[in-house]
């Protein structure tokens, strides 16, 4: 059976959030949205968002490393998420794997919230019910994209290319080479959920600094000790009104 699911590489993420506004804006305007914002310009904003990243520092001073963890539904194959839900509105897709919900059904008790151990779910306190990543379903299922845009969202906008998707069934797929070849693992496997998503692990990256590296030289650009004036241009397009 079909699994789709994202790898994310935990050492090249820079926390940029790109993923997060990329996700917004897709699913707002997609089959999922509106994605409300609550009191976004006040001093606690918060809003449903089906993706976050979570930024902390781990280890002591001086030995300390900011670690960039972005979280979304981990589209687990054995979702604790379903079962509880009164309505049957939370459901795994037989054919891909993409744990879904059905907002017509539901009725936003949060039980599927509270089963959730991931913290994954979001609530739509505007709709009053329950929303999650969906995959970008409605995108990665698309006849009128171009194959080569059938991605989530996130995937597409990473400008580090942190974020792979695809059949972790598939073991020659990218994401289940990616996660044999660089130690991929689940997040909290003692829940037994079985999380189809994966993080690849940071890895420490040594390098070599030779004297003469940290020795500081003039800029190359300097001629005869000054630096070289700007070229004169005329006006540009946005220097007149439009």
């Amino acid at each position: 059976m079909t699994q789709l699911a994202l790898v994310i590489d935990l050492n090249v993420c820079v926390g940029c959030h790109a993923c997060v506004t990329s996700c917004k804006q897709w699913n707002t305007s997609g089959a999922a949205g509106p994605l409300v914002d609550d009191n976004p310009y006040g001093a606690d904003p918060t809003g449903t968002f089906f993706n976050r990243v979570q930024t902390f520092e781990v280890g002591e001073y001086p030995n300390t490393q900011t670690v960039h963890f972005p979280k979304s539904c981990l589209h687990c194959e054995d979702p604790p998420c379903v079962p509880v839900c009164p309505t049957g509105a939370s459901y795994k897709r037989a054919e891909d794997g993409i744990v879904l919900v059905d907002v017509d059904k539901c009725i936003g008790c949060k039980y599927c919230s509270w089963a959730c151990p991931y913290g994954a779910r979001e609530f739509d306190e505007d709709r009053k019910v329950m929303n999650k990543c969906t995959l970008c379903v409605d995108r990665i299922t698309s006849t009128t994209l171009p194959v080569a845009e059938r991605q989530p969202a996130c995937v597409l906008a990473c400008p580090a290319k942190a974020r792979l998707f695809g059949d972790v069934h598939d073991p020659e797929s990218v994401v289940s080479t990616a996660i044999r070849e660089q130690g991929g693992y689940a997040l909290m496997p003692e829940w037994n959920t079985r999380p189809s998503n994966h993080y690849l692990p940071r890895r420490r990256t040594e390098i070599t600094i030779h004297a003469e590296d940290l020795v500081r030289v003039d800029n190359p650009l300097k001629i005869d000790g000054q630096q070289p004036e700007l070229p004169q241009q005329g006006a540009g397009r946005e220097d007149y009104a439009t």
